[in-house]
């Protein structure tokens, strides 16, 4: 969070501009990674955002953003364990998240991407049968362990396009989502100035910009996440991140 405050791409910039000691330097192999924003404020998610997404499921498309709010308590990081009740239907969502760098507060599009810091992977597990049964958002996209992220944030400055990264996502080394943020129907400026204007957006808080066709339901059969299975997304130019999904022990 002070590197957020202190601002990444200046950060990045001093860094590259640094000369790193080789005793100062660790192989991925020797440590573990954790979530690099362990306990952000708040994951403020975008619903029905990916336009492959509603031509397949033949949805209108939406005439206004539809966002709903994440628990930072769902956090966890790369090579954490998502856990999953077996009689749910849970499913995977590979998606691109925001960073935010300051507060932001009824802010237009025109000044959005001002307030973005970096960008990150996010993958937003979803319990589809609470979702359906209830109409709304809260308890399916609330579960423990339902929001992997990492596995480390990009400054902006180093996406030169967010709207033409490949995204994808592979279960057990079998594609289930391939696609790209080109589909994202309403773009990241156009979510942030939805959102703050119906919330204080700030320093930490993370925008999940919604997923592209192929979740589990798309699939026939459908490809609901089950003990054991190895959860790989990829949003290029911003690594991988990789989870294994466990029974949820009661």
């Amino acid at each position: 969070m002070a590197w957020i405050r202190f601002g990444l791409e200046r950060l990045s910039h001093e860094l590259s501009a640094t000369e790193i000691a080789p005793e100062c330097l660790l192989p991925l192999s020797a440590v573990k990674l954790l979530a690099p924003l362990r306990n952000p404020g708040k994951i403020v998610g975008a619903a029905f955002n990916y336009k492959d997404g509603l031509v397949f499921g033949k949805r209108e498309f939406p005439a206004e953003p539809v966002i709903f709010v994440k628990s930072m308590s769902t956090v966890i990081g790369p090579d954490d364990i998502i856990e999953i009740d077996t009689v749910n239907q849970v499913t995977y969502e590979a998606e691109l998240a925001v960073v935010i760098g300051r507060q932001a507060l009824k802010v237009s599009r025109d000044d959005a991407m001002d307030y973005v810091s970096g960008y990150v992977i996010f993958n937003d597990v979803s319990t589809t049968n609470y979702v359906r049964e209830d109409g709304g958002f809260v308890r399916g996209k609330n579960q423990p362990t339902s929001g992997p992220l990492g596995p480390w944030i990009r400054s902006c400055d180093d996406i030169s396009d967010p709207y033409a990264l490949a995204v994808t996502l592979d279960v057990d080394g079998r594609r289930l989502q391939d696609s790209n943020t080109s589909q994202m129907l309403y773009r990241i400026d156009e979510l942030i100035e939805y959102a703050s204007a119906r919330m204080p957006l700030d320093l930490g808080d993370i925008i999940a910009t919604g997923t592209p066709v192929g979740v589990a339901a798309n699939h026939e059969p459908p490809a609901w996440l089950m003990p054991g299975m190895r959860v790989s997304a990829r949003l290029e130019g911003l690594g991988q991140l990789n989870n294994i999904v466990a029974k949820r022990e009661l």
